[in-house]
């Protein structure tokens, strides 16, 4: 009769206790949002043209259109040529390390893209230019 008693109170002891594991899984919940980089869109829609060439970036962190007009559009918002560098720089701010990313129409000019490549450079950012793959 003893012996049933102690077993039936070793198995009600024999619970398993989820408040520490629920605790970890809520931390490393909160350190995979913190840690993500989100992706600033430029704000229009480019025509880019397309390279054989091109090759598919895994991961971006801010992007920079250049609209058919020759128009430069950083984190949904119209940028005057001027202004890019001091925008990309808060950006770099916020974030220690930003890759950049170009995305030019088809029908913008060169001269706007080299523009573009200049203030980035003088910026220090790392930049990528972006085409679509395939044949129009």
């Amino acid at each position: 009769m003893r012996q049933r008693l102690l077993v039936s109170q070793q198995q009600d002891e024999a619970e398993i206790n989820m408040t520490p594991m629920l605790d970890v899984v809520f931390i490393m919940l909160i350190f995979f949002i913190v840690s993500t980089s989100f992706v600033r869109e430029a704000g229009i829609d480019v025509n880019r043209p397309s390279a054989a060439s091109s090759a598919e970036q895994s991961k971006t962190a801010v992007l920079v259109a250049i609209s058919d007009q020759n128009q430069i559009w950083v984190d949904r918002k119209p940028v005057d040529i001027r202004m890019l560098r001091p925008a990309i720089e808060r950006l770099k701010s916020e974030q220690a390390e930003i890759n950049v990313v170009i995305q030019a129409d088809q029908a913008s000019t060169t001269g706007q893209l080299v523009k573009v490549i200049d203030q980035l450079r003088l910026a220090k950012v790392a930049y990528t230019v972006s085409t679509r793959e395939g044949n129009d």
